[in-house]
This record gives C-alpha cells, structure tokens and sequence, in this order.
C-alpha cells in the first residue's frame, strides 16, 4: 500500500501499462505526490498535524503539502521502512519537524500512543487528517470472511473514532478534523462491499461529529475528503491487469487522479479558508457529479 518514489510530475496519468514490476515491486507509472505548480502561502504555519498513512498515496501528499503550508508532521505508517524514511526526508527539506511512528491504526492503543508522542512533542495538535485504509476486492458476498471484515472496518472506521476519541482532549480551539471517505459511499461497488461501507460510514461519522455539542463548544470543525480513482500501488495490489486496462476511463475527465491532485482539498479544510465549512465532503473525482 505504499508509494514509490515519484518522478516527474506529468499532467496526465497514462491509460495504459499500470502494473506492479514483479522483480522490483515498484508501480508502473509511479505515483505522484507532489507538484512543481504548486504555490505555498503559509496557510498552516505553526500548526501540528496527525496524518495518518502518511507514507504512501493520498496520506503522504496530505503530510507533504501540510509542511509546504509550514505545520509541522506526525505520520503513522503499517511497516513500509523505506516509504516513512523518505517521507522523513522529504518533510525535513520543507523545514518543518516531522515524527514517524510505526503501528496498526486499528488498534485503540496505538492511537493513543500517536497522540501521547504528538504531544510531548510539540504541546498540541491542531489538525487530524484520518486517511489509512484499506480494500479488499471480493467478486461474491459470501467470500468475505469474518476476518476480512473485521480487519477492513477496523482499519478503515474504528481507526477514525479511535484517534478522533484520543485526540480531542488536545485539539487546539479551531481545530479541523479531516475524515477520508470516496466515490464509493455514494455510487457502491460490488467488489468491494466492505470497503464501501465503511466509506459510507465514514460520510455519516463526520455529518454526525461535526454536530457534536462538544466539538461545536471549542469550534472545532469535522470534514472530509471523497477521492473518486486515485492512482496509489494500492490499485495494482487489489485489481487484476484485466480490470486496470480502463481504470479512470470512465469518470468524465477520462482519467485516473494523481494524489497530489487532492492534496489541496486537504490544506483548505485544514486552512481558515474553510472557517465557515463543516459537516460536508469534497468531492475530488473526475468530475463524476454525486447527489446526496
């Protein structure tokens, strides 16, 4: 599930050749994280943000764009070494401060031990983004077993309540929480039952969160983030050559996105810009119109 290094930004993904090199294990086109357009203004200066998955995909993007916007970073990733260690690096040339912490999102323990780090680190925390998830592709309902359902919910929701309930005693008034659902939620998959409900779920915890009394007292704001098909090695990982042959084809702008495509999205929920918005979800997906 996690993100090579990234070339050369393109500003198209090509339709063809998507694959993971069976001797390398890197992804064919390599994803990409970052911009060279992209124009820094301090949105984020001095803040702490908690990103977690924030190695790979979407999540690194998010950390990587955040220090641009001058927060400083705390990042969890699930055991890519070599993935933490560059997004390390790369966050440290942006001149901000930045820990990793290695750990199962799905676990409550590990939450709190994130939140405890972040904290006697740097005093406070200021912004949650929760990205890390994970999908599993299953043709026929009765397929999905027990263990898989669990681990897939586990992952992808009770990770969302576990740092949101170990965080809030420490965000900052004015904080924004970030959730991240996807196109799924709204129009289904039928392979990938699992998946799509906890992304639904996730659209339901944030409108409900962000009416909570207790949040609405400290003006702390809850959103999210809907991705429609990004282009993360977790795609080659779940989908056959077969169905990647068309992937992003069929979204109006007839493409796949890149990460750093919805990156922005994040800095503005996590920016003042979005001071007057909570309880809602951008949708970053092509152009696909959602209703609901």
């Amino acid at each position: 599930m996690s993100d090579k290094k990234t070339g050369k930004v393109e500003t198209q993904t090509p339709k063809e050749g998507y694959l993971i090199d069976d001797e390398s294990k890197n992804v064919h086109p390599a994803p990409k994280i970052v911009s060279d357009d992209y124009k820094p203004a301090d949105k984020l200066h001095d803040k702490v943000a908690i990103v977690t998955g924030g190695d790979s995909g979407i999540g690194a993007s998010t950390a990587l764009y955040f220090a641009k916007e001058g927060a400083d970073i705390v990042f969890t990733y699930y055991d890519e070494e070599e993935d933490a260690a560059r997004m390390v690096d790369l966050i440290e040339a942006e001149g901000r401060q930045v820990v990793s912490i290695k750990g199962d999102v799905g676990e409550e323990s590990f939450a709190e031990e994130v939140v405890k780090t972040t904290v006697a680190k740097f005093g406070k925390i200021d912004i949650l983004v929760n990205v890390a998830g994970e999908q599993h592709v299953q043709e026929h309902l009765t397929d999905i077993t027990a263990a898989q359902l669990d681990r897939t919910f586990r992952t992808n929701i009770f990770s969302n309540f576990y740092f949101i309930k170990a965080a809030l005693p420490h965000l900052t008034t004015g904080a924004s929480i970030i959730n991240t659902a996807s196109i799924t939620a709204y129009q289904g998959s039928p392979a990938l039952l699992d998946y799509s409900s906890t992304k639904g779920a996730i659209v339901s915890f944030t409108r409900s969160l962000s009416q909570n009394q207790d949040l609405l007292d400290r003006k702390i704001r809850v959103n999210a983030v809907a991705p429609g098909p990004i282009w993360t090695p977790l795609i080659p990982a779940t989908f056959t050559e077969e169905q990647l042959e068309n992937w992003g084809d069929t979204v109006p702008l007839g493409r796949s996105g890149e990460a750093y495509e919805l990156a922005p999205a994040y800095v503005y929920l996590a920016s003042s810009d979005s001071s007057y918005v909570s309880g809602q979800t951008i949708h970053v997906n092509g152009g696909t119109v959602i209703n609901g």
